[in-house]
């Protein structure tokens, strides 16, 4: 896909991925050894999947977890480290109650899993976009849980 100026635009997917705790919503974080980072599970995506096909997908591949799509939280647009634009949609997601997925690996692309409460979570991200994102998701949280 290209934009305007006719630049190859990278498309990816990801989401917020929340389940209830015994003090208010969890929300799951990565961490990715290769830039030191925190942040939510997102990928690019593969050929002519969907935006949304490519979320799921690489939630499970991140976090070992099936999920389920909620409500779409929006889009970030930036340049990647190789200076090409890309945009990431977002979705809020719950685990899947009959698919668990094969659960959790460390690897190369992440290292470790965090859930945390909201509050830690907004201090733990390292983008201000994600931060922005998990505003906009806490919004909507009472009637998921």
């Amino acid at each position: 896909m290209s934009d305007a100026t006719g630049e190859n635009v990278v498309r990816a997917g990801g989401g917020v991925v929340v389940r209830p705790g015994s003090d208010g919503p969890e929300v799951l974080l990565v961490h990715r050894p290769r830039y030191d980072d925190w942040s939510f599970p997102k990928g690019k995506r593969d050929g002519d999947e969907s935006d949304e096909a490519t979320a799921r997908r690489e939630v499970l591949e991140e976090t070992g977890l099936a999920v389920e799509l909620g409500r779409e939280l929006g889009e970030a647009r930036y340049r990647d480290n190789r200076g090409r634009p890309k945009i990431v949609r977002y979705w809020l997601m719950t685990p899947d109650p009959h698919d668990q997925g094969p659960g959790f690996t460390p690897n190369h692309e992440v290292d470790e899993l965090r859930w945390c409460s909201l509050d830690e979570a907004a201090k733990l991200l390292s983008y201000g976009h994600d931060r922005e994102l998990l505003s906009h998701a806490a919004g909507g949280l009472g009637n998921l849980l």
